[in-house]
């Protein structure tokens, strides 16, 4: 039978203490019908990032937080099956942002670019062959501009952007050191993502202590994913002329300024530079950057996990449990299924295609 129903995932509360499955509500709508210059876009994807708990917060960032009442924003991947656009047909696989919902319309406004089923697993264009590969590529080669044989220490070292940035840093002839906040995120981080050493922030006593016992020769590059204490002890290691990629703040506790040591001294001393990176500054790079991920993915050198839950329902429990650290890999929501022949994608949590 055809579809006739659109379930959508809205935002209905703010959080207080904490991200909770209260603070969403599943709702159904009709089947929307694409107008003139629009077409329809099935949802099979919704990728989970850290970011979303700042959009669903009181207080503004970069930018306005998603309206009460409203679907949750989020990147989408999606096929069109109905179009009245001269530039999408049906069969179309598209990488934008419809959100937490299993259906949209759009004008193509909010599509980022399609997607070539030929370039690798469809789910990989949510990551590795997407945002995800774009962040790791531009902040770490743009911004720590990474020079053969320079340490480059990545915080949140096993997660989506991390274990990239740490993988792209040893293919530029670094040594790479990853912070991470388990054990078994530790062992992946070695096995794995190839680094030359890894710390678990959680069971070290004197963090900065390990650190300085893991780079010997000081931090040339640091890849910041959490802000933070973590970020206080890597800075008392940095080197003269250092470079710090500012890509996430998940370390501070719901977005709260830093009450921690002040990097003044460190950035003049050793005359760093401190630099934000917001990945959607540079979408229009993304094709650029491609060349070079989906080469280094198909040869094998860039790995990367997929921590796929299925089911639109169980998209905020899976937010929860990413903000909480319990994710093994880049975090996925699988909304609907792929189409036939569509290539190979991990069908399970912890997926490592490029070693399997």
């Amino acid at each position: 039978m055809p579809e006739t129903v659109n379930r959508q995932m809205r935002l209905i509360a703010r959080p207080e203490a904490g991200v909770t499955p209260e603070l969403f509500e599943l709702s159904e709508t009709p089947l929307p019908e694409p107008g003139p210059g629009e077409f329809l876009v099935r949802v099979i994807y919704l990728s989970l990032d850290p970011a979303m708990r700042g959009w669903i917060a009181e207080a503004p960032g970069y930018q306005e937080p998603v309206p009460l009442g409203e679907v949750m924003i989020g990147f989408t991947l999606g096929e069109v099956t109905a179009s009245n656009h001269p530039d999408y047909r049906a069969g179309d696989i598209v990488y934008g942002r419809q959100g937490w919902q299993e259906w949209a319309v759009s004008d193509g406004g909010n599509i980022e670019r399609k997607v070539d089923p030929a370039d690798g697993p469809l789910s990989a264009a949510m990551h590795v062959l997407g945002m995800t590969g774009l962040t790791a590529y531009l902040g770490l080669l743009e911004v720590g501009q990474p020079k053969a044989g320079d340490t480059v220490v990545v915080s949140t070292a096993a997660g989506a952007v991390g274990s990239t940035v740490g993988q792209i840093a040893k293919i530029k002839g670094c040594r790479t050191v990853g912070i991470t906040g388990s054990g078994e995120k530790l062992r992946s981080c070695l096995e794995e993502f190839g680094y030359d050493a890894a710390l678990d922030y959680k069971s070290e006593r004197d963090l900065s202590g390990a650190l300085g016992a893991a780079c010997p020769d000081g931090v040339d590059v640091y890849f910041d994913n959490t802000g933070g204490e973590i970020s206080d002890a890597v800075l008392q290691h940095i080197n003269v002329g250092a470079r710090i990629v500012v890509c996430g703040i998940i370390g501070i506790k719901g977005g709260l300024a830093a009450t921690g040591p002040r990097p003044n001294r460190q950035l003049l001393m050793k005359r760093a530079r401190m630099e934000g990176f917001l990945v959607l500054d540079h979408m229009d790079r993304l094709s650029e950057a491609l060349g070079d991920l989906s080469a280094w993915v198909k040869d094998g050198r860039l790995k990367y996990r997929e921590d796929i839950v299925d089911g639109l329902e169980n998209a905020p429990t899976a937010l929860i449990r990413l903000l909480a650290g319990g994710n093994k890999g880049k975090m996925l929501l699988r909304v609907g299924a792929e189409p036939a022949g569509s290539p190979a994608s991990g069908e399970a949590v912890s997926f490592s295609p490029a070693s399997a």
